[in-house]
Protein backbone atom coordinates (compact mmCIF):
# COMPACT_ATOMS: atom_id res chain seq x y z
CA UNK A 1 0.00 0.00 0.00
CA UNK A 2 1.60 3.44 -0.97
CA UNK A 3 0.40 6.86 0.56
CA UNK A 4 1.28 10.16 -0.84
CA UNK A 5 1.67 13.67 0.71
CA UNK A 6 2.55 17.08 -0.73
CA UNK A 7 5.80 18.24 0.72
CA UNK A 8 3.59 21.37 2.72
CA UNK A 9 1.61 18.79 4.52
CA UNK A 10 4.37 18.74 6.77
CA UNK A 11 2.82 21.58 8.78
CA UNK A 12 0.53 21.48 11.54
CA UNK A 13 -1.34 24.67 10.26
CA UNK A 14 -2.60 23.48 6.94
CA UNK A 15 -5.43 21.13 6.01
CA UNK A 16 -4.47 18.43 3.79
CA UNK A 17 -5.59 14.98 2.44
CA UNK A 18 -3.10 12.23 2.30
CA UNK A 19 -4.24 10.14 -1.34
CA UNK A 20 -3.79 6.44 -2.09
CA UNK A 21 -1.98 4.83 -4.99
CA UNK A 22 -4.25 5.71 -7.72
CA UNK A 23 -4.86 9.07 -6.64
CA UNK A 24 -7.84 9.18 -4.71
CA UNK A 25 -8.15 10.39 -1.05
CA UNK A 26 -7.75 8.46 1.41
CA UNK A 27 -6.95 10.11 4.68
CA UNK A 28 -7.97 14.22 5.73
CA UNK A 29 -4.99 15.49 8.19
CA UNK A 30 -5.67 18.92 10.22
CA UNK A 31 -3.92 20.37 12.90
CA UNK A 32 -4.47 22.92 15.62
CA UNK A 33 -3.63 26.12 15.54
CA UNK A 34 -4.19 27.95 19.29
CA UNK A 35 -2.95 24.74 21.29
CA UNK A 36 -0.12 24.32 23.91
CA UNK A 37 2.09 21.81 21.93
CA UNK A 38 1.20 20.41 18.57
CA UNK A 39 -1.53 18.37 17.63
CA UNK A 40 -2.92 16.51 14.57
CA UNK A 41 -5.62 14.91 14.06
CA UNK A 42 -6.09 12.30 11.53
CA UNK A 43 -9.62 11.46 9.92
CA UNK A 44 -10.57 8.53 7.39
CA UNK A 45 -12.53 10.48 4.66
CA UNK A 46 -16.08 9.61 6.49
CA UNK A 47 -14.54 12.21 9.28
CA UNK A 48 -14.21 9.59 11.94
CA UNK A 49 -10.97 10.21 13.22
CA UNK A 50 -8.57 7.17 13.22
CA UNK A 51 -5.35 8.68 15.14
CA UNK A 52 -3.81 11.67 16.81
CA UNK A 53 -0.51 13.05 17.44
CA UNK A 54 0.02 15.27 20.47
CA UNK A 55 3.96 16.99 21.32
CA UNK A 56 4.51 16.54 25.05
CA UNK A 57 5.02 19.51 26.19
CA UNK A 58 7.84 20.11 29.19
CA UNK A 59 10.38 17.83 27.89
CA UNK A 60 14.00 17.95 27.39
CA UNK A 61 13.87 16.54 23.57
CA UNK A 62 10.88 16.85 21.57
CA UNK A 63 8.33 14.07 22.44
CA UNK A 64 4.85 13.35 20.43
CA UNK A 65 2.81 10.46 21.08
CA UNK A 66 0.65 8.56 18.86
CA UNK A 67 -3.31 7.51 19.45
CA UNK A 68 -4.82 5.19 17.32
CA UNK A 69 -8.51 4.51 17.81
CA UNK A 70 -8.65 6.46 20.92
CA UNK A 71 -5.29 4.18 22.56
CA UNK A 72 -2.11 5.73 23.16
CA UNK A 73 0.30 3.10 21.46
CA UNK A 74 3.54 5.09 20.58
CA UNK A 75 5.90 7.75 22.02
CA UNK A 76 8.18 8.72 19.41
CA UNK A 77 11.47 9.35 21.31
CA UNK A 78 14.68 11.11 19.58
CA UNK A 79 18.06 9.38 20.40
CA UNK A 80 21.03 11.58 21.30
CA UNK A 81 24.21 11.34 18.75
CA UNK A 82 26.20 13.18 17.43
CA UNK A 83 26.13 12.31 13.63
CA UNK A 84 23.03 11.63 12.47
CA UNK A 85 19.32 11.63 13.75
CA UNK A 86 17.96 8.44 14.90
CA UNK A 87 14.34 7.85 16.57
CA UNK A 88 12.51 5.06 18.49
CA UNK A 89 8.74 4.74 18.59
CA UNK A 90 8.54 3.25 21.58
CA UNK A 91 5.35 1.11 22.66
CA UNK A 92 5.72 -0.43 19.11
CA UNK A 93 9.26 -1.52 19.06
CA UNK A 94 10.15 0.21 15.57
CA UNK A 95 12.98 1.45 14.46
CA UNK A 96 14.05 4.39 12.30
CA UNK A 97 16.82 4.96 10.09
CA UNK A 98 17.86 6.79 7.22
CA UNK A 99 17.94 10.27 5.68
CA UNK A 100 16.02 12.52 7.68
CA UNK A 101 16.55 15.78 5.96
CA UNK A 102 15.99 14.15 2.82
CA UNK A 103 12.97 11.82 3.98
CA UNK A 104 14.22 8.98 2.87
CA UNK A 105 14.22 6.36 5.48
CA UNK A 106 12.83 3.25 6.47
CA UNK A 107 10.41 1.97 9.70
CA UNK A 108 11.31 -1.57 10.89
CA UNK A 109 10.37 -3.76 13.16
CA UNK A 110 13.15 -6.66 14.11
CA UNK A 111 14.12 -7.32 9.95
CA UNK A 112 10.99 -6.41 8.63
CA UNK A 113 10.12 -3.16 7.16
CA UNK A 114 7.28 -1.49 8.44
CA UNK A 115 7.08 1.36 5.86
CA UNK A 116 9.58 3.33 3.66
CA UNK A 117 9.65 7.03 3.16
CA UNK A 118 10.89 8.36 -0.23
CA UNK A 119 10.66 11.78 -1.48
CA UNK A 120 9.13 10.85 -4.85
CA UNK A 121 11.37 12.41 -7.70
CA UNK A 122 8.37 12.04 -10.87
CA UNK A 123 5.88 14.17 -9.55
CA UNK A 124 4.00 17.59 -9.82
CA UNK A 125 5.71 19.38 -6.89
CA UNK A 126 8.13 17.67 -3.75
CA UNK A 127 5.60 14.70 -3.13
CA UNK A 128 6.50 11.82 -0.29
CA UNK A 129 6.01 8.71 -0.85
CA UNK A 130 4.72 6.35 2.01
CA UNK A 131 5.16 2.24 0.95
CA UNK A 132 3.43 0.75 3.61
CA UNK A 133 4.02 -3.38 3.42
CA UNK A 134 1.28 -4.40 5.62
CA UNK A 135 -1.72 -3.07 5.49
CA UNK A 136 -2.99 -3.23 8.70
CA UNK A 137 0.05 -1.32 9.69
CA UNK A 138 -1.40 1.85 7.17
CA UNK A 139 -2.91 4.34 10.04
CA UNK A 140 -0.41 3.81 12.15
CA UNK A 141 2.76 4.47 9.95
CA UNK A 142 1.12 7.12 8.72
CA UNK A 143 0.79 8.98 12.10
CA UNK A 144 4.58 7.86 13.31
CA UNK A 145 5.69 9.34 9.93
CA UNK A 146 3.71 12.53 10.34
CA UNK A 147 5.34 12.03 14.28
CA UNK A 148 8.63 12.32 13.17
CA UNK A 149 8.53 14.74 11.16
CA UNK A 150 6.79 17.14 13.48
CA UNK A 151 10.11 15.96 16.25
CA UNK A 152 12.23 17.60 12.86
CA UNK A 153 10.76 20.60 12.64
CA UNK A 154 10.13 21.43 16.92
CA UNK A 155 14.54 21.29 16.82
CA UNK A 156 14.41 23.66 13.48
Amino acid sequence: MKLYMKQKVFSFFDKFTVKDENGYDKYYVEGEILSLGKKLHIYDMNHNEVAFVRQKILAFMPKFTVEVNGIEIAEIVKKVTFFSPKYYVDGLDWEVEGDFFAHDYVITSGNRAIVSIHKAWMSWGDTFELDIADDRDEVTALAVVLAIDAVMDAQN
